[in-house]
């Protein structure tokens, strides 16, 4: 390893290094006490380095022959899945706490699992793709089980394993098929192969590898572990499944079509579209049924996933930014109403039914404001910001020539704000029953309101994301 190749990874490094050291930390210290020590560490790292991914790198620049690639498409990948894990850490310690579940490995998997998806999005070779996409995914197997006394969690955690494993086979053959055909593991490579041909082969290795992928981003008909899993897991990991993770495995499904199947767009573009109609139809309507609101927010990643994929799904420049806008509004959105889902609990309990909110805005009125303005968003009612999240991957999909599939688009959303809807009907006009009380420390509310404000504020000029994402954007689609 040359001194430039450490220096291009030194961010994956550093943040690695961290979470040895906490674990050494932990176990010479008194384990569950440095809990609260360590969550702080990590995510005030996380966010350090995110700060000096955005604002220290420029240009484009590869490592270790083309397997590393680092440029403004990582770099706004890697902010946003820093910047939304340092926010859940935060947000779940008070709760972890007081369930008694403050143990020190968590914010250490967490760490990992973002290393992991760090080197994922910024995979150039299928070797690290898998590198990366391991390490996120072996932290994160077991942190959905981490309530160990709970039969649900339990269950979640063994369910995520196995049919992850699934996924990984899948993922694993696919790439042993496009390698047998291709010749070669790194992306530069394929797309050159493809230049004198594309063997039928090599396209089934395309299939079986999105396939894969397409698990780990929980896009319909790959879904099938996500609402036990978000509703079984504690709810802090729950709302670390929803926003991180998501980011990261969008990236690279993303980096893998353009970086590696460029040549042949349309025969990965009538996949995404299959996957992104098919996530956005099943999210909208099997959410309409949901009386807990855990896994109602699992059918709402579901759907949200489809309308993103709808942005990767043109195949353009424009495309790609309008996906990576989404997913940036997505955590956002998600952060603040997990702020709120975490603060719900009756007689000193956590509570998940939706029923349990009714006439809520009586009794805390700015909360519930909050939680409106977020559940607007969601559904994407203009004038907030999560409305034009949906309009720009709209747009792209006009623009590259899919209007059907900006029809669907349109159609799924005006279905699935039946349930955000239900939502706030139930906290300003439900049955007068006693309401849930909401519990918030600094970091929650400040989460929350927060949130509710960039909802409302982003629409101004999406505080200057517009233009980085078109970069980040450019820098993949060539």
């Amino acid at each position: 390893m040359t001194s430039a190749d450490f220096s291009t990874v030194l961010p994956e490094v550093v943040l690695a290094t961290a979470a040895m050291i906490g674990l050494m930390a932990g176990v010479y210290g008194g384990k569950d006490r440095t809990t609260p020590v360590m969550t702080w560490a990590i995510s005030g790292l996380m966010l350090l380095l995110a700060v000096w991914i955005g604002f220290g790198g420029s240009g484009s620049r590869l490592a270790f022959g083309g397997m590393f690639i680092e440029d403004p498409f990582s770099r706004f990948a890697k902010v946003t899945i820093l910047v939304s894990a340092a926010a859940v850490l935060l947000l779940g310690q008070d709760y972890m706490q007081r369930r008694d579940l403050g143990r020190f490995e968590f914010p250490i998997l967490v760490a990992l699992s973002v290393t992991g998806m760090m080197m994922m999005v910024s995979a150039g070779d299928l070797i690290a793709l898998y590198m990366g996409l391991e390490l996120q995914s072996l932290a994160l197997y077991v942190v959905a089980s981490l309530r160990r006394d709970s039969v649900k969690s339990t269950e979640a955690g063994m369910k995520y394993f196995v049919l992850g494993a699934l996924s990984s086979g899948l993922l694993l053959y696919g790439a042993s098929l496009v390698y047998g055909y291709a010749g070669t593991t790194l992306f530069s490579g394929i797309m050159l192969t493809l230049n004198e041909g594309v063997p039928l082969g090599l396209l089934f290795g395309l299939v079986f590898m999105l396939s894969g992928l397409a698990f780990k981003v929980s896009a319909a008909p790959f879904h099938m572990w996500t609402p036990d899993v978000y509703e079984g897991s504690p709810t802090p990991v729950t709302a670390f499944f929803s926003t991180a993770p998501k980011v990261a495995a969008i990236a690279l499904i993303a980096r893998t079509v353009h970086d590696a199947f460029g040549g042949i767009p349309m025969d990965w573009r009538q996949v995404l579209a299959a996957l992104a109609v098919a996530s956005m139809f099943l999210g909208s309507i099997a959410a309409i049924g949901q009386r807990d609101i855990k896994r109602l927010m699992a059918y709402s990643s579901i759907g949200h996933m489809g309308y993103a994929l709808v942005g990767l799904a043109a195949g353009t420049a424009e495309g790609v930014q309008a996906m990576l806008l989404y997913m940036a509004i997505y955590t956002t959105m998600n952060i603040g109403t997990f702020a709120f889902i975490l603060s719900m609990e009756k007689d000193g309990r956590p509570v998940t039914s939706i029923d349990s909110l009714n006439m809520f805005a009586k009794r805390e009125p700015l909360k519930a404001l909050a939680v409106l303005i977020l559940m607007f968003s969601l559904a994407g009612v203009p004038p907030f910001i999560g409305f034009f999240a949906k309009f720009y991957v709209l747009k792209a999909a006009v623009s590259a020539g899919m209007a059907w599939l900006a029809i669907l688009t349109v159609l799924a959303a005006v279905i699935g704000a039946y349930y955000y809807m239900r939502i706030v009907y139930y906290m300003y006009f439900g049955k007068e029953t006693d309401p849930v009380e909401s519990r918030m420390d600094g970091v929650q509310w400040s989460m929350l309101m927060g949130a509710a404000a960039i909802n409302v504020l982003g629409v101004i000029n999406m505080f200057g994301l517009e233009p980085l994402a078109a970069v980040a954007a450019e820098t993949l689609v060539r």
